[in-house]
């Protein structure tokens, strides 16, 4: 609220050539229908930046020769994110500089990690990337914590569920 009152929203109309060409507008030079067409570019532009983190991922581990590297799709089991990848070191070094590389490269590809945990021991270090989580791990850890049982959901194993 400004010190002249609420903000009312006040509805234009753009200077067209022909009476059918108008439309109206709001104050933010948005058409009135476009809320379900900003929304739909919005979620374009998110499934787009979405595929592009997956691949920069994908590609740094493949780069630094992580093993068994798994994606699993997690919507509508978690708000935490949407996507979550699985990969294995063959040691506690392979593991940090894998973790490092990839922080590295997500960065330099203009995707900035929330967070990254377990690089002091290197059995498994997981990356927040916001919407994606990258868990790196020794494969006796990864055994042991079964991370593929608790979060693979398929489409069947999903519809018996709800």
């Amino acid at each position: 609220m400004s010190a002249a009152g609420p903000k009312r929203r006040v509805k234009t109309k753009v200077a067209a050539s022909t009476k059918d060409e108008a439309r109206s507008i709001g104050p933010d030079n948005e058409p009135e229908n476009g809320p379900d067409k900003s929304r739909a570019a919005a979620n374009r532009d998110a499934a787009a930046r979405a595929a592009a983190l997956k691949a920069v991922v994908i590609n740094a581990l493949d780069d630094m020769k992580a093993l068994e590297i798994k994606v699993l799709d997690v919507r509508g089991l978690t708000d935490v994110a949407d996507t979550m990848v699985i990969a294995s070191g063959t040691s506690d070094r392979h593991v940090r500089s894998v973790a490092q590389k990839l922080v590295e490269k997500t960065k330099a590809a203009g995707f900035r990690p929330h967070g990254v945990e377990g690089q002091q021991d290197s059995d498994w270090v997981l990356i927040d990337l916001n919407e994606m989580i990258v868990h790196v791990m020794l494969p006796r850890v990864r055994e042991f914590y079964g991370l593929e049982k608790l979060w693979d959901m398929t489409t069947t194993k999903r519809a018996a569920r709800a």
